[in-house]
């Protein structure tokens, strides 16, 4: 079959690899109809995450046809299309049983899991595409692919449904409803969000069904500011104002109640903390970029909420953690648990009540998948979501 395959710092290539095979009762092998890029695609494309090897397969947004079930797989049937969740969960385990399938125990082979023990302090969960410190799984930009645990995470979804309406509910769609969710949101808050990619516009989306009553996004690219003021946020350039400041203005000096970082790792931005955080991340002394976070714990109204969809993956520095402590803030963050919001968001998408397909820009077949990547990442105004099909 066809894949895309990493093979060092922005050098992606699609390759023939062999097919997947069924290796264990549970799994299930998907022809994948769609795929997309997902912007922590873009960690892996920029070599900050570790545990990459030459010949990964990557993605982790996709949904499918069962083409090919275990023995021991008796929720799905073969020709039923799916959704995949793109975190792999046994829904057996301690924190599959709280509904913390980001959390699993289980799903990062024994041979794997010390890795992110020695550098998260317990085993991370199963991710699709995702590096080997997260079981080295075969990912989803590709023809087809094996699902483990495929009894736990994939959802069937109604026939006729186009695809680019529920393919999102892989990752993005779950990972914002989840950030604003963990933002504890009543009604006629002032919610503040960093970042207009995709997970930025679904943390606003799910902000404003939750009840916020005002919601302010901050970026600098025109068009994806322009997106969020389409869903229902005043928005702030970071390129022309003084975001703090802004913010304060903006809420009468109080701050807002709530702030989620959908930026993660890699912020950008010439501010003094994150010149020397990329300084830091390109001479190996440091991994994050950081200065989101610092700022969102510095806006957040005193006794208010941060939540962190954005993806961290090792060790920063320069956290104002006075602040923190002082203002009395709450920090919730972590890997999605999709398979916990998969049946609610399904639902809000067939009622009509969310719009998951305003944000795709392009929409191109796996072998262009290397231009995709480049220009996703060069190129983020323009091209701010991107929709692969694998079979034409």
């Amino acid at each position: 079959m066809r894949a895309l395959t990493w093979h060092g710092k922005h050098n992606v290539q699609v390759d023939t690899v062999p097919d997947p095979q069924i290796v264990n009762p549970r799994d299930a092998i998907i022809k994948i109809t769609a795929t997309a890029i997902c912007g922590s695609d873009l960690h892996l494309y920029d070599s900050v995450i570790p545990g990459m090897s030459n010949g990964d397969i990557l993605g982790h947004e996709f949904m499918g046809e069962v083409v090919e079930i275990g023995r021991g797989n008796t929720s799905l049937q073969v020709g039923r299309k799916v959704v995949v969740p793109f975190v792999i969960a046994c829904g057996s385990c301690f924190h599959c049983g709280k509904q913390q399938f980001s959390a699993c125990d289980n799903s990062n082979p024994a041979d794997k899991s010390d890795a992110s023990e020695i550098v998260y302090g317990y085993p991370a969960a199963g991710l699709f595409g995702y590096s080997h410190l997260t079981g080295g799984y075969a990912g989803g930009q590709a023809e087809y692919v094996r699902v483990p645990y495929s009894d736990v995470g994939p959802i069937v979804v109604p026939d006729g449904i186009e695809d680019e309406r529920v393919l999102f509910l892989s990752d993005i769609f779950p990972t914002g409803w989840m950030a604003a969710e963990n933002a504890e949101i009543e009604p006629g808050d002032t919610v503040a969000i960093w970042g207009c990619g995709p997970v930025g516009l679904f943390a606003i989306k799910s902000a404003r069904l939750m009840g916020a009553g005002r919601i302010i996004a901050i970026d600098h690219h025109p068009r994806r500011l322009e997106l969020a003021k389409a869903n229902g946020a005043e928005v702030l350039n970071y390129h022309e104002v003084k975001v703090r400041e802004a913010l304060m203005e903006m809420t009468a000096g109080i701050g807002p109640d709530a702030c989620i970082d959908a930026v993660g790792m890699e912020a950008h931005g010439f501010s003094p903390d994150n010149i020397i955080d990329a300084v830091k991340q390109e001479t190996k002394l440091g991994t994050d970029r950081q200065h989101v976070l610092r700022e969102t714990i510095m806006a957040c109204r005193k006794g208010g909420r941060v939540s962190i969809p954005g993806v961290y993956g090792g060790i920063g520095d320069k956290l104002p953690i006075g602040a923190l402590m002082q203002k009395g803030l709450t920090i919730k963050t972590g890997q999605t648990h999709v398979q916990k919001y998969l049946p609610q968001l399904l639902e809000l998408v067939m009622d009509g009540k969310i719009d998951t397909t305003d944000l795709i820009s392009h929409r191109l077949p796996l072998e262009q998948a290397p231009e995709a990547y480049k220009n996703f990442h060069d190129n983020p105004n323009e091209w701010t979501k991107v929709v692969l099909k694998p079979h034409g």
